[in-house]
């Protein structure tokens, strides 16, 4: 089989990766790609992701059988809805469904219907009206706030001031209205489903981390690191297949919403209950990262069973260890991250990954100056995962591990992992 894996960042390097090591593909390429996927890939630099008929030109020149595509630029510019118009089958959700992550109310609309437990939200189209809430709140309740629609990062700000959070929505409210919520102080949960028109898979549940630093309430971060599975027990486990998941799915079944691709569920799990906060119609980062070194079974092999609509029939097949991952943020991220540092890497064993027990190296803004040297492009630069037979030796040997990525102002978070193996609750 032939493969085409449209890319943005590190998840996606993840995910070709996983396609790479199946016995049952023929030529694997990744557009545009990166310097951490040209080792197992080839790169198509000069193609478009989110021009569509770039990509179905591509897919015609490659001889391409199959497009994966679990980033969002090419799902908002329509890509999956024109391969499918041209008879070219792909991984990826259609525009139709998309509403369920480019509108927070429509997706909230959709819960409700469907009895699954969200926290209480407000959206506001000016300040004036939310400035009147605020006021007669009148206490010092913890919201969260963020975009109505669409947003490529986790364009969040959770607080209790007033002032800070009129200030944040203001600059929201130049773009569209402001979405404003409750904040849950409860363990953040990933929930990650491979969906086609029957059934679904469920890959291993993940838990992120996404602010900046530990304790800090406001600044929120694309993810800079995650833990994989998450310990739930099974009555933990039992209600939340069947108060999240089972609802979700037999939801977007009865309204036409189903497709064939990834659908990752964005929760906070508090006093065994398990409340939704965002739908994501693509992989989370570094939540795929994190979740795809554990899994065993055959890319491919779960890719042709989605096409035939039989991944009920799939058993996932995982390797029974922790995975901890840990991003190495630029200088300035993320407001202003600093780009073209000279970016070293000595934490892998090898490019490919494939050295077995080494620690894995996903490689996301990075790139090649003109000398060909390796230099950074952006905020998150890389994922280092290691896995261990438990959180606490993974954990372990991740920030070993990390140490070998260097660049002027890199860091890191310190504590990923902590909360599962301490009295520690901060995400």
């Amino acid at each position: 089989m032939k493969i085409l894996v449209l890319y943005s960042g590190a998840k996606d390097t993840a995910l070709a990766w996983w396609l790479s090591k199946s016995k049952l593909i023929e030529n694997l390429y990744v557009a545009p790609g990166c310097p951490g996927t040209e080792a197992f890939a080839v790169n198509l630099p000069d193609l478009d992701t989110q021009d569509s008929e770039q990509v179905l030109k591509a897919c015609k020149d490659y001889s391409i059988d199959f497009v994966v595509i679990g980033t969002e630029g090419p799902l908002l510019a329509g890509v999956v809805d024109c391969l499918n118009s041209n008879g070219i089958p792909c991984f990826g959700a259609p525009l139709k469904s998309l509403n369920l992550e480019t509108d927070r109310s429509y997706a909230r609309d959709f819960a409700a219907r469907h009895g699954v437990k969200f926290p209480a939200y407000r959206v506001y189209e000016n300040i004036n009206d939310l400035k009147a809430f605020l006021d007669n709140e009148g206490s010092k309740k913890v919201f969260t706030i963020k975009p109505n629609g669409f947003a490529i990062s986790r364009n969040v700000f959770n607080s209790s001031d007033k002032n800070e959070i009129i200030s944040y929505s203001e600059q929201l409210l130049k773009k569209g209205p402001v979405f404003l919520e409750d904040h849950i102080d409860g363990i953040p949960i990933t929930v990650t489903l491979l969906v086609d028109m029957n059934g679904y898979v469920l890959l291993p549940i993940c838990s992120e981390y996404t602010k900046r630093e530990h304790g800090e309430a406001n600044i929120v971060t694309g993810g800079m690191g995650a833990v994989s599975p998450v310990p739930l027990n099974e009555e933990e486990f039992f209600n939340l297949s069947n108060s999240i998941i089972n609802p979700i799915f037999e939801g977007l079944k009865q309204e036409g919403l189903l497709y064939k691709g990834v659908l990752t569920l964005a929760l906070v799990h508090k006093d065994n209950t398990d409340y939704l906060v965002d739908f994501h119609l693509r992989f989370n980062d570094p939540a795929a990262q994190t979740i795809i070194p554990l899994i065993k079974n055959d890319a491919v092999d779960i890719m042709r069973a989605m096409q035939n609509n039989t991944l009920s029939n799939v058993v996932l097949d995982t390797c029974q260890l922790s995975a901890v991952s840990v991003v190495v943020a630029s200088e300035g991220y993320p407001q202003k991250p600093k780009k073209g540092l000279r970016f070293k890497s000595a934490a892998g064993a090898a490019p490919d990954n494939r050295l077995e027990k080494a620690p894995l190296v996903f490689m996301g803004a990075v790139g090649r100056d003109s000398k060909g040297a390796l230099v950074t492009t952006g905020g998150r630069t890389a994922t280092i995962v290691a896995l261990g037979t438990n959180i606490t030796e993974a954990n372990s040997l991740v920030y070993k591990a990390v140490k070998g990525i260097s660049f002027k102002g890199s860091w890191y978070r310190e504590d990923i992992g902590n909360k599962f193996f301490t009295s520690t609750v901060e995400n």
